[in-house]
Formats: structure tokens, C-alpha cells, sequence
């Protein structure tokens, strides 16, 4: 049977190598990672793990065993310098490896912060199981800790660290946490949460090398870029992101790609591109099943989720900060839901602490408010 191989051992590329093999594909399956270790999930690095509740193991998506019983060949640490598309093969430092097709799903690279990195203060990033290393073990008690960008990583590493009793200040430059995301209404929420926790949230404000003196810790949160170095490289079409059709493929028909860098034409959202935990997941299985033939519109919407402190909040759709938004529930006492409406339309739902909405929410989104 003809080969396939994944680039990437992320969770969009390990789900994708499962649902081959529980699709009953037998042909050879190749999936090759940069970092050296077994596929991971990256949401455990600034939740349990970073919190020092869970043990690694839990973030392993599988075992070692399951690739070897599966027939999956496993090349890690071994990064893809480049493709071949005239002669389907993939290249590495150590040799090439052939395709009939191909997925790729590269992730992304957080955004450098020169401020911070050439502040002089320890200065960390937060994307690999070294990065959560690093910061998990520089969370002692009573240091001052800055964190740069109060999106969801800046967010989740500052309840970490408070939870560690370390000083924490956050600096935005909008006006709330999560503004775009979520609009002033349901920001404020997360605005009041970290400051009833001790958090010196500084707000509507650019940080200066001044505001770093004195930290022990600077964790830099500003956004991620998606990894475009090989598909571009390949002639494949990029513009934020990898340019894929419905069904996730690429310019090329026998390569797809899932994940942070697929930069989707949704049939119900037009054109984007979603950087979460569920998104890699479930557009992996569905980049396999299109490289099996099965060409089908991916149609699920976003999900994501997050905890800080006594907050756990699921999300689904794709709202703005300009949609209406319409609350129920008790916003103080934290369990509530949140439908963002435009045009009368449901885009996004959320809950707070709410745990039996979010069935009712997904069933929403898309469609007329009733």
C-alpha cells in the first residue's frame, strides 16, 4: 500500500496516525517530530503539569508501545529540512523518507519578545515540556514574577504562579484580558478574578525594561506564529497559515494539513485559522480520512477550554468583541453562560463553572437565538 507520513508529532499529527490505523489503513505509516519526545498534549504545560498535579505520563497521547503494536514508525528529534514534491519524499539530516501523501502539521512557535530577552532577567516561553520545566521549577514561593500578555497562556501561568505565592504582575496592552476574544463584557470577568487573587494586573499599558527590574522571572505570553518554514518552502500556498480547502488539503491534493497552521475555508466560518487543543485533534483524524479518500467538509466549530483557580470555563464558535452578548446566570458568584449574537445569529457560546451547558451551547452556535 502506498505510504503516508505526518510531519509533526503534535496532537494533530498522533491523532492523525490513530485514525489511519483505526480507519484499517495497513499501508506504512511514517510519523516524524522535532522535539525528542513521544506525542504530548500541550494543554497539561500551563494547567495540571505546570501545577505540579499531574505526572507527565498523563500528557503522553500514547504509550510507547502503542506505535510499535500499531506499525507506526516513530522519527523523533529528527526535524524535516525539507520537501520534495516532484519527488515525493520528505528529507531529514539522516535521510529521506517516500510518500503517496502526506500531512503536515508543524504547529507553531511562540512569538519572541526582544524587551524581554534582552532584559537581562530570566526570560521564559511557553510551548515544550522544557518550557513548563523551566517555569514550574522557577515558582518558589515569594518571587516576583512578570508576565507579559494576559491572553489564555498569560493567563493560566499567572494563576500558577499566584497558586505558588509568588508576586505576579501581568502587563497588557489592551485595555482588558482576552478583549478580542471575548469583549469587555465577559474580559472584565477574568480582569476581576486575577485581581481578587493578588494579581497586579496592569492594564491599557506597553511594558518598559524599568517594569522588569527587580523580577526574577519574566514569562513572555504575546501569541504564537504558525511554523511555515517547509510548506513554503515547498511551493505550497501560505498566507497565515497553510491555505487548505474545506477538506483540509493543501494546493497540493496529495498533501493536507490540520492544526495551527491550516488556515481553513470553513464552510459555515470562511476563512480561519484556530490555535487549540480540539482544533488539532479532531482536524488530524479528518486530514487522515481525506488522505484515505473519504473528501469531506470539516465542519466542527472551535473549541477550547481553560482553568484558573476556581474557574473552569468551555468555549465554543467563533465570536467577536463586536457581537452582542447576552448572559445568563450569576457572573459573581462565577457560573454563568455567555452567547455572543450577531445579526440575531448565535457565532460563539461559553459557560462558567457551568458543567451541563455545554451540549446546549454546541447545539446553538449557528443558529437563530431562541
Amino acid at each position: 500500500m502506498d505510504p503516508i507520513v505526518v510531519i509533526g508529532a503534535g496532537q494533530a499529527g498522533a491523532s492523525a496516525v490513530t485514525e489511519l490505523r483505526e480507519q484499517g489503513y495497513a499501508g506504512p505509516v511514517t510519523l516524524i517530530g522535532a522535539e525528542p519526545h513521544l506525542p504530548y498534549e500541550r494543554p497539561p504545560l500551563s494547567k495540571g503539569y505546570l501545577l505540579g498535579q499531574d505526572p507527565l505520563e498523563k500528557a503522553f497521547i500514547h504509550p510507547q508501545d502503542w506505535y510499535a503494536a500499531h506499525d507506526v514508525t516513530l522519527l523523533l528529534g529528527e526535524p524535516v529540512v525539507g520537501i520534495d514534491r516532484a519527488q515525493s519524499s520528505v528529507h531529514t539530516a539522516h535521510g529521506s523518507v517516500s510518500y503517496a501523501g502526506l500531512l503536515l502539521a508543524t504547529g507553531s512557535r511562540p512569538r519572541r519578545l526582544a524587551l524581554a530577552d534582552g532584559s537581562g532577567v530570566p526570560t521564559a516561553y511557553l510551548r515544550t515540556i522544557e518550557d513548563s520545566d523551566r517555569i514550574k521549577a522557577a515558582l518558589v514561593p515569594g518571587r516576583r514574577v512578570v508576565v507579559i500578555g494576559a491572553g489564555w497562556i498569560g493567563l493560566e501561568v499567572a494563576a500558577a504562579a499566584r497558586q505558588a505565592d509568588c508576586e505576579v504582575t501581568v502587563f497588557e496592552m489592551a485595555q482588558l484580558p482576552l478583549l478580542r476574544v471575548l469583549g469587555p463584557r465577559v474580559a472584565t470577568v477574568f480582569a476581576d478574578l486575577h485581581r481578587s487573587h493578588g494579581v497586579d494586573l496592569r492594564l491599557d499599558t506597553r511594558v518598559t525594561r524599568e517594569d522588569l527590574a527587580g523580577a526574577q522571572l519574566v514569562v513572555v505570553g504575546v501569541g504564537v506564529e504558525p511554523v511555515l518554514d517547509l510548506a513554503d518552502g515547498a511551493g505550497l500556498a501560505v498566507d497565515n497559515g497553510v491555505l487548505v480547502d474545506a477538506a483540509l488539503r493543501t494546493t497540493d491534493p496529495r498533501i493536507v494539513a490540520a492544526g495551527d497552521i491550516a488556515n481553513h475555508d470553513h464552510p459555515l466560518l470562511g476563512r480561519v485559522r484556530v490555535e487549540h487543543w480540539d482544533t488539532a485533534i479532531e482536524q488530524g483524524k479528518h486530514a487522515a480520512r481525506t488522505l484515505l479518500g473519504e473528501v469531506e467538509d470539516y465542519e466542527r466549530l472551535p473549541y477550547f477550554f481553560t482553568d484558573q483557580y476556581d474557574l473552569g470555563m468551555e468555549y465554543v464558535g467563533h465570536g467577536s468583541a463586536d457581537d452582542e452578548v447576552v448572559i445568563e446566570g450569576d457572573v459573581e458568584g462565577l457560573t454563568f453562560r455567555a452567547l455572543w449574537l450577531r445579526d440575531g445569529i448565535v457565532t460563539a457560546g461559553m459557560h462558567v463553572n457551568d458543567w451541563d451547558a455545554i451540549d446546549d451551547i454546541r447545539a446553538a452556535v449557528g443558529k437563530p437565538r431562541t
